[in-house]
Formats: structure tokens, sequence, C-alpha cells
């Protein structure tokens, strides 16, 4: 696999990632750049482990994952987004509401968007291919990715925060959704 290839699987994977740090960061949640770290980072670090499980797992259960995946990607999805929307609505402008960048909430995200990784690993171990450096080019365009959209988000969320996290939260079910119709139809 050459490192456009590469590349370009890293950049498709780390579309989910992007868009979630995309509505967390406009909803105005993330603040500090011990935050914006925390995002990036274990988006990038989930995202380039998931594939090597994936491909430490190998061909056995590769059919097992495969008809779960989504239902699982979704159903993280829809928590989380589901949360966040509740907790816009809940607060009427309170400060106390979720932070995406601590503890469980996280974790689930940072599950949730490298889910298809887990996948994609399988395939590669199907492709003979050797997984560590794909598995670091796709961490590192994820926390990349996930970093310029955590930007983008603080520029516009400012002015719309419960707005931003009420859309943010619809914008990460829609994500959920998305994944489970690809592999449903």
């Amino acid at each position: 696999m050459s490192f456009i290839e590469i590349l370009m699987l890293a950049i498709a994977l780390a579309l989910d990632a992007f868009a979630v740090s995309l509505a967390c960061s406009s909803s105005g949640k993330i603040s500090d750049k011990r935050s914006v770290f925390r995002m990036s980072f274990h988006f990038g670090l989930f995202q380039a482990m998931m594939p090597v499980i994936g491909w430490s797992i190998g061909l056995g259960l590769h059919s097992v994952v495969r008809e779960v995946d989504h239902w699982i990607a979704f159903i993280l999805l829809l928590f989380v987004g589901g949360k966040m929307i509740f907790e816009a609505v809940r607060n009427n402008g309170k400060e106390d509401m979720i932070n995406p960048t601590r503890g469980w909430t996280l974790i689930v995200l940072s599950i949730a968007t490298s889910i298809d990784a887990l996948v994609v690993g399988f395939s590669l171990a199907l492709l003979r291919i050797h997984i560590i450096y794909p598995a670091l080019i796709i961490g590192v365009v994820t926390a990349l990715l996930s970093l310029i959209a955590i930007r983008i988000g603080d520029l516009f969320g400012s002015r719309f925060a419960k707005l931003m996290e009420v859309l943010g939260g619809l914008i990460i079910i829609g994500i959920g959704l998305k994944i489970l119709l690809s592999h449903i139809l």
C-alpha cells in the first residue's frame, strides 16, 4: 500500500472524528488548550489503536464484528448526541453542561468515531499489510484533522453556543445514523 493510499484511507477514517470535533467545539465546550489536546489526542490514539486491534484479532472474527460494528457506532453516537441535546435544553445557558473532553464522554466519542478503523484493520490483515505504519498515519491524520475542526468550531460557536450544542448533538446522531444506514442498505 502506497503512502498516498494510506493517506487517503486516513482522511476518510478521520472524517467522523472531524465532524464530532467540529460539533463539540462549536458548542463552546472546548475552551482551553488542555481540552483541545485531550480531544485531538484521544481521537488520534483510538483511531490508531483500532486498526491494530482489528488486524490482531484476524480473520476469524471478521464476519462477526462486521455484522454489528454499525450498530455499536450508532448506539454510542446516539447516546452522546442525545445527551448533548438534553443538556443544552435542560440547562438553559447554565455552565455545568457536559464536557466532551473528559471522562466517559471522551472515551465513548473516541470509540464511536473509530469503530470503522477496526474493520479496516481486518481488511489490512486480509491483504497481509503490516499494520504499524498505516496505523500511525491514520492516528496522526485524525489528530490533526480533529485539531483543525476544533479551531473552526471555536470561530463559530461562541456566538451561538446553545444552538450549536443542539446542532452538534444532531450532527453526532446523524453520523451514527449514516453509519447504520450505509451498512444496512
